[in-house]
């Protein structure tokens, strides 16, 4: 019994081992520097950019009222949201007349990609900052002495900066569009119902389009992130490197060069 109790305690310990050399191998002082700390600031965006964008829900709506006897009045509501493939929800569009009582009608447009393109974005993004972060506190020392994982990063953080902006322009556009396919006036303007005699319809609920506005927002702060960080990641590539050495060459090839000019005059001058 003691044997295997203390088998279960090592087993117990050894995955608890491990967690404390991980946590304790981790240099967090690399967080105080600027690539540490914009690489956290990147995978907290990237988080509100992509929850932002793909978790956003809204309504739209309108009322008819017929003209007929009954007076009828209809309340039509509309739910939408991520990925905008507006073109598939439906609706019921009430008739006023006695054959039929209501019509089945679909909203405008298709805005999927460049929602979809946005949050694939900053999904992405999520999961190569977190990978850099691991890389750059726990085996910081290959990050230094290996000169290809600052080239790749470098990189990757040029790529990332263009996808940004390409995204973050993208999905403005597409949320425009999206506002106007889905305000109450695009609904009633597409019902045949209310451009004749038998009804009067008016706006109904009104999308409320803050969360949408607001990762667009964070898809240009994501641009501005990566941009600023392409400098402090370029500074540990060879590149910059090479071009201090051969600022410095030049600099020790001139002195000489100005000292004999500076003796040849004083020779002369003798």
């Amino acid at each position: 019994m003691s044997s295997t109790e203390s088998a279960g305690r090592t087993a117990d310990k050894s995955p608890r081992q491990q967690v404390d050399r991980l946590l304790v191998g981790l240099r967090w002082r690399r967080l105080e520097e600027p690539l540490g700390f914009i690489k956290v600031l990147q995978w907290l965006f990237a988080i509100f950019a992509f929850g932002s964008c793909g978790s956003y829900s809204g309504e739209t709506g309108a009322m008819v009222r017929c003209n007929n006897e009954a007076k009828d009045v209809s309340s039509i509501i509309v739910a939408f949201g991520y990925p905008f493939r507006l073109h598939r929800i439906q609706y019921e569009m009430p008739l006023c007349d006695e054959e039929s009582s209501s019509k089945t009608m679909h909203l405008m447009g298709d805005f999927s990609a460049p929602a979809e393109f946005f949050v694939t974005l900053g999904i992405f993004s999520f999961f190569y900052t977190m990978a850099a972060l691991v890389i750059y506190l726990r085996f910081h020392n290959l990050y230094t002495e290996n000169k290809r994982f600052p080239l790749v990063d470098f990189c990757v953080t040029v790529s990332f900066t263009f996808f940004w902006l390409v995204a973050a322009a993208a999905w403005g556009k597409g949320l425009t569009d999206v506002k106007g396919a889905t305000r109450p006036s695009s609904l009633t303007a597409a019902m045949s119902v209310c451009h004749g005699e038998e009804a009067v319809c008016s706006a109904g609920a009104t999308p409320s389009m803050g969360l949408a506005n607001i990762s667009v927002l964070f898809g240009f702060i994501n641009f501005f992130l990566w941009a600023g960080n392409c400098w402090f990641v370029f500074k540990e590539t060879p590149w910059h490197g090479q071009g201090q050495g051969q600022g410095q060459d030049q600099d020790q090839g001139q002195g000489p060069s100005q000292e004999s000019a500076a003796e040849q005059g004083a020779v002369e001058k003798q």
